[in-house]
C-alpha cells in the first residue's frame, strides 16, 4: 500500500510562485513512477507533469517552461515547482503514484492518490 499527502497549496497572484509536495509511505520510490493531476470545478481531472524513478519526466504542454516535477527519494518525496502561475493554473492538484518505471500521462494508469491541495490563482 502507498499513502500519498499533498501540501503546499494557497492563494497566489497571477506570476507568482507554489512549490507543492508530496509525501508517501507504506512503499518506497525506487522503481515507481509519480505524477500531478489537476482538475478544476466542472472539469476534467488533466495531467499536468510526471516523474519516473530514474527522473525521467513529462509535463503538460500547458505547463512547459513554468512548472518542473523533481523527486527525493530520500525524503520519500515528490515536488511540483509552479512559477509564472495563471489564473487558469486554479484547480485541486492531485499526487499519484504507480508501480511502473515507465512515465505515463493517463490518470487510469495510476494506482494511489492523494487527497488534493488547492491552488488559486489571482487575476
Amino acid at each position: 500500500q502507498v499513502q500519498l499527502v499533498e501540501s503546499g497549496g494557497g492563494l497566489v497572484q497571477a506570476g507568482g510562485s507554489l512549490r507543492l509536495s508530496c509525501v508517501a509511505s507504506g512503499r518506497p520510490f525506487d522503481r515507481n513512477t509519480m505524477g500531478w493531476f489537476r482538475q478544476a470545478p466542472g472539469k476534467e481531472r488533466e495531467f499536468v507533469a510526471a516523474i519516473t524513478w530514474t527522473e525521467i519526466t513529462e509535463h503538460a504542454d500547458s505547463v512547459k517552461g513554468r512548472f518542473t516535477v523533481a523527486r527525493d527519494n530520500a525524503k520519500n518525496t515528490v515536488y511540483l515547482q509552479m512559477n509564472s502561475l495563471k489564473p487558469e493554473d486554479t484547480a485541486v492538484y492531485y499526487c499519484a503514484a504507480r508501480r511502473s518505471t515507465i512515465v505515463t500521462t493517463m490518470s487510469g494508469a495510476y494506482s494511489y492518490w492523494g487527497q488534493g491541495t488547492q491552488v488559486t490563482v489571482s487575476s
